[in-house]
């Protein structure tokens, strides 16, 4: 009897020490695992740590040279006499500009991939009445934008027309020190911004065939929409009020 017991004591000693190389052979199996893991959560986070700089660099870099065609410019106008000639070269400037600030944003952001809107309007609003002198006393500005966030594909070319359509309204709705507003909203529904560039201005001659145009801002408003996809039409009722359905270009 008793031998019987030290025999199955000795098999069962022999078991659990079989058991226990095993669990240490799965131990640090397991450890060798987690080491490897972490070595390569560190290196995804490393290259994904440099793509961030390099993005970010890309952005400044794109800006900068932007900055260069307008001061490159400004050297140009100088030499410009014309005052036609001087004005086309201004709104280029102006256009320009609208770009580098998506840029410029951009850099700024967290992300990288996606501006603020509703930051991004009030400069560059800001930067037009300042370079137009509009008296923002006369001639208010109210802006309706929600939490909105977009993608590069989508600000720059979303900003141009927001560009066009202010400058136009700046220039030409209110003439001899007119008192008025401007009312800008952007709406985002999915996929689709829901866009109202609105004057109490003077108005579009009624008899103006505006989507034929010959007005070179008119002309990158239409193509720019068409770009995003969208749809235009233009109420003259009290003013001028475009409005656009554009589409989100990821």
């Amino acid at each position: 009897m008793e031998s019987e017991i030290r025999s199955l004591n000795t098999v069962l000693e022999q078991k659990v020490e079989e058991r226990t190389h095993a669990l240490a052979d799965t131990n640090v199996a397991l450890e060798e695992e987690i080491t490897r893991r972490r070595e390569m959560e560190d290196q995804i986070r490393a290259a994904l740590n440099e793509k961030t700089l390099l993005l970010r660099e890309v952005h400044h870099r794109v800006k900068n040279n932007l900055q260069i065609i307008i001061s490159l410019s400004n050297l140009q106008l100088r030499q410009i006499e014309d005052p036609k000639m001087r004005q086309v070269m201004a709104e280029t400037q102006n256009r320009v500009r609208a770009m580098a600030l998506v840029h410029e944003k951009l850099y700024k952001s967290e992300t990288l991939s996606d501006i603020d809107l509703a930051e991004y309007v009030r400069f560059l609003t800001s930067q037009l009445f300042a370079y137009y002198e509009t008296d923002s006393r006369k001639v208010t500005l109210k802006t309706e934008i929600g939490k909105i966030t977009l993608p590069i594909n989508t600000a720059i070319p979303l900003g141009l027309i927001i560009n066009e359509l202010v400058s136009n309204a700046l220039k030409h709705a209110f003439p001899d020190g007119r008192a008025g507003s401007l009312f800008i909203l952007a709406r985002r529904e999915d996929k689709t911004i829901n866009l109202v560039v609105e004057d109490t201005g003077i108005g579009i001659p009624a008899d103006l065939e505006w989507r034929n145009t010959q007005s070179l801002g008119l002309k990158l408003v239409i193509s720019l929409v068409n770009q995003l996809d969208g749809t235009i039409d233009l109420d003259r009722t009290r003013g001028t009020a475009f409005t656009m359905v554009l589409k989100v270009k990821e």
